[in-house]
């Protein structure tokens, strides 16, 4: 079947008999967009003409091209215009080469004729012929043999090496992060511990017990945390005092190994009427007077500053000796 795509009456005239000359100016050229050796229903192709040397500025009209009334040959868009080559010399109007086309598609089978392009051109008009004929194929169909077939499923391809690397590469790069993230924080854990046991051990303790100053710990739902905070300051204490593991130690266990130490006896009494008391509250659910907890702090310091200061003595008697 052949259909014919021709130029509207009204204008033709116009660009042929517009006054200069009619000039011969070669062919037209036809290209498919899609990049296949045959041209298939609905393919596109760039119908138009090449213009070469173009002095710029110069007037140009192109044709207005229209269908067959039913035509299954379609025009997609306007004319377009690219120059691709600018020649420029000094002191002359530049040129152009340029290209003009139309997009064309054809929505049935068949052979297609193209007009000749007629394009007013400073006065004459330039017709290009029609190169050949637009041949559109239909894919064959056996509608005897024809069998409708499923939707295919979707096509699983594996994983390549360039698609898994970013991920590899975050996964590495965030346990690295990690990693050192808790060096850091090991590390200033250590730091801060390392500079805690640089001080003495009274110091240590008794900055741990003057947090404790304050009668607001002795209302009854904090003074298991009173009596908890100052028996762990003095068993820390104890433990580096007289170098045995208070901490892990039983009130019992505590005060049988402080027997025979430096401890006066009134002092070991009191810390140990302390520690019991502490196990009542702590365990008990007891709940301690005022007058009690008044005495706790100041018999726990005076504990620290009198066992520490046996230690001075011993030292200054050592030197003496020496």
């Amino acid at each position: 079947m052949k259909w014919k795509l021709i130029i509207s009456a009204l204008l033709l005239p116009a660009l042929c008999y517009a006054g200069g000359r009619r000039v011969d100016a070669g062919e037209t050229f036809l290209e498919p967009l899609q990049k296949r050796d045959s041209v298939l229903i609905a393919d596109q192709l760039r119908y138009g003409v090449v213009l070469q040397n173009v002095k710029e500025n110069t007037p140009l009209a192109l044709p207005e091209f229209k269908m067959e009334k039913d035509s299954p040959l379609e025009i997609v868009g306007s004319w377009q215009l690219d120059s691709t080559r600018v020649s420029r010399k000094k002191e002359s109007p530049a040129r152009y080469d340029i290209r003009a086309s139309i997009i064309l598609s054809a929505f049935w089978g068949g052979s297609y004729e193209l007009p000749d392009i007629p394009v007013l051109l400073d006065g004459d008009t330039l017709v290009f012929r029609a190169a050949q004929q637009l041949e559109v194929k239909e894919l064959p169909v056996d509608m005897e043999n024809f069998q409708p077939n499923d939707i295919k499923p979707q096509v699983k391809f594996p994983y390549t090496f360039k698609e898994v690397f970013p991920w590899v590469l975050g996964v590495l790069v965030l346990a690295a992060l990690i990693y050192l993230l808790v060096r850091w924080l090991l590390s200033r854990r250590k730091a801060a511990v390392e500079k805690e046991n640089a001080e003495p051990a009274h110091i240590r303790a008794l900055r741990k017990l003057d947090a404790f100053r304050s009668d607001k710990f002795w209302v009854p739902e904090k003074q298991k945390a009173f009596y908890s905070g100052v028996t762990d300051a003095l068993r820390e204490y104890i433990a580096s005092r007289y170098g045995f593991g208070a901490m892990e130690m039983t009130t019992a266990e505590i005060f049988d190994d402080l027997k025979g130490t430096d401890v006066p006896a009134d002092l070991y009494e009191e810390m140990k009427e302390l520690f019991e008391r502490a196990d009542f509250v702590k365990f008990a659910k007891f709940t301690a007077s005022d007058e009690d907890n008044a005495k706790v702090l100041p018999g726990a310091v005076r504990f620290v500053t009198t066992t520490y200061q046996s230690v001075l003595e011993a030292e200054s008697k050592k030197e003496g000796e020496e």
